[in-house]
């Protein structure tokens, strides 16, 4: 009966763990697509330039998603027209977290490249598929 019980146990622990992967990767590719939404309606000129991460090794990866993050905020909208399709679209890149395991990364969003909005965007797209991977 014992052996029964931790064989269930395992069983459930198991098919927990499996469940979730799919799950991560899930809401990895819908900040995928949000990325990509915002993409064409960002500012792209006569705007502040933004530290963009690239190639961040895997333990500055939950540094350059928060660099990411914060650059975020300071995109503007190309146009009135596309203010409110804007801002539902930061806000859903606002909700979104990156768990992280292990340490974190030491080095500060400054130390890194500024660029355009929209070659923000595209590393941070770049980033996410890396993630995914």
């Amino acid at each position: 009966m014992e052996r029964m019980i931790i064989f269930c146990m395992l069983f459930f622990c198991s098919s927990m763990a499996l469940t979730a992967a799919p799950h991560k990767i899930a809401k990895y590719k819908q900040l995928l697509k949000t990325i990509d939404r915002l993409e064409p309606i960002v500012k792209d000129k006569d705007v502040e330039l933004l530290h963009t991460p690239e190639n961040p090794g895997d333990e500055c990866l939950f540094t350059a998603v928060t660099c990411f993050q914060k650059g975020t905020l300071k995109l503007q909208p190309e146009n009135s027209q596309v203010n409110s399709t804007f801002t539902q679209t930061i806000k859903a890149l606002k909700r979104f977290t990156f768990n992280h395991s292990g340490k974190q990364c030491e080095s500060s969003c400054e130390l890194y490249e500024k660029k355009t909005p929209r070659e923000f965007l595209k590393s941070f797209a770049k980033l996410i598929q890396k993630v995914i991977r």
